[in-house]
């Protein structure tokens, strides 16, 4: 397992758990990103990602990439 700010390029990786307080995990529940979910990586900008979940293009940023532990 490792954070989604390290996942391949391209490659689909499923979700395993979402660190951070309530709030945190909250927000990105909202954003779609659900424990055994699945995440695809789109591109990489200074760390901070665009992301495809929930068949939706989402930007987050690498503060928060770094609170979803992926597989």
């Amino acid at each position: 397992m490792m954070p989604l700010v390290f996942a391949d390029k391209g490659a689909a990786v499923k979700i395993k758990r979402i660190n951070g307080a309530p709030d945190i995990r909250r927000h990105l529940g909202n954003l779609g990103f659900v424990e055994d979910g699945d995440v695809t990586v789109v591109s990489e900008n200074n760390g901070n990602l665009i992301v495809n979940v929930k068949e939706t293009r989402v930007a987050i940023s690498r503060e928060m990439a770094t609170r979803i532990v992926v597989e």
